[in-house]
Protein backbone atom coordinates (compact mmCIF):
# COMPACT_ATOMS: atom_id res chain seq x y z
CA UNK A 1 0.00 0.00 0.00
CA UNK A 2 1.82 3.20 -1.14
CA UNK A 3 2.10 6.03 2.04
CA UNK A 4 0.15 9.23 1.55
CA UNK A 5 2.55 11.66 0.75
CA UNK A 6 3.02 14.96 2.36
CA UNK A 7 3.31 18.62 1.75
CA UNK A 8 6.00 20.44 3.65
CA UNK A 9 6.05 24.73 3.50
CA UNK A 10 9.19 26.07 4.83
CA UNK A 11 9.07 29.69 6.17
CA UNK A 12 12.86 30.98 6.72
CA UNK A 13 14.14 33.32 9.28
CA UNK A 14 13.98 37.17 9.68
CA UNK A 15 15.59 38.39 6.17
CA UNK A 16 16.68 35.24 5.35
CA UNK A 17 16.03 34.05 2.12
CA UNK A 18 14.84 30.59 1.20
CA UNK A 19 17.69 29.20 0.00
CA UNK A 20 18.79 28.78 4.00
CA UNK A 21 16.13 25.17 3.16
CA UNK A 22 18.64 24.14 0.06
CA UNK A 23 20.35 21.57 2.29
CA UNK A 24 16.84 19.47 3.66
CA UNK A 25 16.35 16.91 1.95
CA UNK A 26 13.29 14.52 2.65
CA UNK A 27 12.36 11.02 1.68
CA UNK A 28 10.38 12.25 -1.87
CA UNK A 29 8.65 8.82 -1.49
CA UNK A 30 6.61 10.38 1.55
CA UNK A 31 7.29 14.48 1.31
CA UNK A 32 6.86 17.06 -1.31
CA UNK A 33 8.87 20.24 -0.14
CA UNK A 34 7.75 23.77 -0.78
CA UNK A 35 9.24 27.48 0.15
CA UNK A 36 7.41 30.72 1.07
CA UNK A 37 9.67 33.59 0.67
CA UNK A 38 8.60 36.82 2.27
CA UNK A 39 6.15 39.48 1.43
CA UNK A 40 6.79 43.17 1.71
CA UNK A 41 4.35 44.16 4.26
CA UNK A 42 1.60 46.80 3.73
CA UNK A 43 1.68 50.07 5.27
CA UNK A 44 1.08 49.43 9.30
CA UNK A 45 -0.08 45.63 8.43
CA UNK A 46 -0.89 43.59 11.07
CA UNK A 47 0.73 40.33 11.98
CA UNK A 48 -2.53 38.50 11.12
CA UNK A 49 -3.20 39.90 7.80
CA UNK A 50 0.77 39.52 7.15
CA UNK A 51 0.23 35.71 8.04
CA UNK A 52 -3.21 35.66 6.21
CA UNK A 53 -1.28 36.98 2.97
CA UNK A 54 1.20 34.49 3.71
CA UNK A 55 -1.40 31.33 3.66
CA UNK A 56 -2.31 32.12 0.00
CA UNK A 57 1.25 30.56 -0.71
CA UNK A 58 -0.32 26.82 0.76
CA UNK A 59 -1.77 25.16 -2.00
CA UNK A 60 -2.73 21.76 0.35
CA UNK A 61 -4.88 20.32 3.00
CA UNK A 62 -3.52 19.19 5.84
CA UNK A 63 -0.10 20.32 5.04
CA UNK A 64 2.90 20.71 7.17
CA UNK A 65 4.20 23.98 8.06
CA UNK A 66 7.52 24.70 9.07
CA UNK A 67 9.11 28.21 10.37
CA UNK A 68 12.60 29.39 11.35
CA UNK A 69 13.14 31.62 14.01
CA UNK A 70 10.96 35.11 13.23
CA UNK A 71 9.29 32.69 10.41
CA UNK A 72 8.27 30.59 13.70
CA UNK A 73 5.97 33.15 14.96
CA UNK A 74 4.63 33.73 11.38
CA UNK A 75 3.90 30.22 10.48
CA UNK A 76 1.91 30.27 14.25
CA UNK A 77 0.10 33.35 12.68
CA UNK A 78 -0.51 31.40 9.81
CA UNK A 79 -2.14 28.10 12.07
CA UNK A 80 -4.61 30.36 12.73
CA UNK A 81 -6.27 30.00 9.39
CA UNK A 82 -4.96 26.49 7.92
CA UNK A 83 -6.03 23.00 8.82
CA UNK A 84 -2.30 21.77 9.47
CA UNK A 85 -0.99 17.86 9.43
CA UNK A 86 1.65 19.64 11.59
CA UNK A 87 3.10 22.61 12.74
CA UNK A 88 6.65 23.02 13.95
CA UNK A 89 8.80 25.61 14.77
CA UNK A 90 12.80 25.76 14.75
CA UNK A 91 15.17 27.85 16.33
CA UNK A 92 12.02 30.53 17.75
CA UNK A 93 9.70 31.23 20.57
CA UNK A 94 5.93 29.86 21.37
CA UNK A 95 5.10 32.94 23.23
CA UNK A 96 6.30 36.17 24.23
CA UNK A 97 7.09 34.69 27.47
CA UNK A 98 10.06 33.12 25.86
CA UNK A 99 11.59 36.02 24.56
CA UNK A 100 14.92 36.96 25.84
CA UNK A 101 15.47 39.84 27.71
CA UNK A 102 16.84 42.32 25.53
CA UNK A 103 13.54 42.51 23.53
CA UNK A 104 11.68 42.73 26.38
CA UNK A 105 13.40 46.26 27.38
CA UNK A 106 13.78 46.60 23.81
CA UNK A 107 9.67 46.14 23.42
CA UNK A 108 9.64 48.07 26.89
CA UNK A 109 11.28 51.36 25.90
CA UNK A 110 10.53 50.85 21.90
CA UNK A 111 14.21 50.72 21.54
CA UNK A 112 13.50 48.90 18.66
CA UNK A 113 12.29 52.11 16.88
CA UNK A 114 15.85 53.64 16.88
CA UNK A 115 17.33 50.59 14.66
CA UNK A 116 18.97 52.63 12.05
CA UNK A 117 17.42 50.04 9.06
CA UNK A 118 17.94 52.46 6.52
CA UNK A 119 21.52 51.99 7.36
CA UNK A 120 21.36 48.45 8.41
CA UNK A 121 19.80 47.47 5.26
CA UNK A 122 22.58 47.83 3.29
CA UNK A 123 25.37 45.62 5.52
CA UNK A 124 24.66 42.30 4.50
CA UNK A 125 25.17 40.66 8.63
CA UNK A 126 22.48 43.38 9.87
CA UNK A 127 21.62 41.13 12.04
CA UNK A 128 24.37 41.28 14.11
CA UNK A 129 23.50 44.66 14.89
CA UNK A 130 19.59 43.88 15.46
CA UNK A 131 20.00 40.94 18.27
CA UNK A 132 23.73 40.54 19.48
CA UNK A 133 27.09 39.71 18.24
CA UNK A 134 27.93 36.83 15.63
CA UNK A 135 31.07 35.61 15.52
CA UNK A 136 33.47 37.11 12.05
CA UNK A 137 33.58 33.24 10.72
CA UNK A 138 29.83 33.52 10.66
CA UNK A 139 29.92 36.94 8.07
CA UNK A 140 30.18 35.18 5.07
CA UNK A 141 26.89 33.22 5.55
CA UNK A 142 24.71 35.74 6.75
CA UNK A 143 25.96 37.63 3.59
CA UNK A 144 25.07 35.25 1.43
CA UNK A 145 21.48 34.20 3.18
CA UNK A 146 20.55 37.29 4.61
CA UNK A 147 19.56 38.80 1.38
CA UNK A 148 15.97 40.11 2.14
CA UNK A 149 17.01 43.98 3.08
CA UNK A 150 14.14 45.73 2.18
CA UNK A 151 13.79 48.82 4.71
CA UNK A 152 9.71 48.43 5.05
CA UNK A 153 10.15 44.74 5.93
CA UNK A 154 13.17 44.91 8.53
CA UNK A 155 11.11 48.06 10.19
CA UNK A 156 7.92 45.59 9.94
CA UNK A 157 9.61 42.70 11.08
CA UNK A 158 11.62 43.99 14.03
CA UNK A 159 8.36 45.47 15.21
CA UNK A 160 6.35 42.12 14.97
CA UNK A 161 9.01 39.91 16.47
CA UNK A 162 9.83 42.28 19.63
CA UNK A 163 6.10 43.36 20.56
CA UNK A 164 4.58 39.79 19.50
CA UNK A 165 1.64 39.61 22.37
CA UNK A 166 1.07 36.02 21.76
CA UNK A 167 0.43 33.58 25.42
CA UNK A 168 -0.49 30.43 24.11
CA UNK A 169 1.19 28.34 21.69
CA UNK A 170 -1.17 26.27 18.77
CA UNK A 171 -1.88 23.35 19.91
CA UNK A 172 0.04 19.88 18.98
CA UNK A 173 3.13 22.92 17.98
CA UNK A 174 6.45 20.73 17.80
CA UNK A 175 9.27 23.24 19.06
CA UNK A 176 13.26 22.57 17.83
CA UNK A 177 15.65 24.03 19.33
CA UNK A 178 19.67 24.80 19.33
CA UNK A 179 21.34 24.67 23.13
CA UNK A 180 23.35 27.19 22.05
CA UNK A 181 21.07 29.53 20.15
CA UNK A 182 22.37 32.84 21.17
CA UNK A 183 19.70 34.90 19.99
CA UNK A 184 16.61 32.97 21.80
CA UNK A 185 18.24 31.20 24.65
CA UNK A 186 17.60 27.66 25.16
CA UNK A 187 17.37 28.49 28.88
CA UNK A 188 13.93 30.72 28.06
CA UNK A 189 12.57 27.74 26.30
CA UNK A 190 10.19 25.64 27.74
CA UNK A 191 8.84 22.14 25.97
CA UNK A 192 11.18 21.43 22.94
CA UNK A 193 13.30 19.10 20.87
CA UNK A 194 16.77 19.88 22.22
CA UNK A 195 19.69 19.89 19.12
CA UNK A 196 23.24 19.52 21.18
CA UNK A 197 25.65 22.06 19.74
CA UNK A 198 22.75 23.69 17.48
CA UNK A 199 22.74 27.45 16.97
CA UNK A 200 20.68 29.75 16.19
CA UNK A 201 21.34 28.91 12.32
CA UNK A 202 21.16 25.07 12.44
CA UNK A 203 18.81 24.85 9.85
CA UNK A 204 21.52 25.45 7.39
CA UNK A 205 24.64 24.10 9.11
CA UNK A 206 22.98 21.07 11.11
CA UNK A 207 21.23 20.17 7.84
CA UNK A 208 21.80 16.70 8.03
CA UNK A 209 20.12 16.32 11.69
CA UNK A 210 17.22 17.45 10.46
CA UNK A 211 17.12 15.40 7.36
CA UNK A 212 17.50 12.19 9.80
CA UNK A 213 15.08 13.79 12.22
CA UNK A 214 12.25 15.50 10.27
CA UNK A 215 10.26 12.68 9.00
CA UNK A 216 9.85 10.66 12.40
CA UNK A 217 8.78 14.30 13.52
CA UNK A 218 6.20 14.83 10.87
CA UNK A 219 4.75 11.52 11.31
CA UNK A 220 4.84 11.22 15.26
CA UNK A 221 7.12 8.67 15.73
CA UNK A 222 9.20 11.48 17.61
CA UNK A 223 7.98 13.98 19.79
Amino acid sequence: MSQEVSHVYFVPGMAADVSIFENIRLPESQFRTYTIPWKIPEKKESIGDYAKRMCLEIKHENAVLIGVSFGGVIVQEMSKYLTLKKLIIVSSVKNKFELPKRMKIARKTKLYKLLPTSVVSKIDNWEKLAFGDFAKKRAAMYQRYLSVNDKTYLDWAIEKMVCWDQEQCPEGLVHIHGDKDIVFPVSNIENCIIVDQGTHVMIVNRARWFNKHLPEIINDNLH
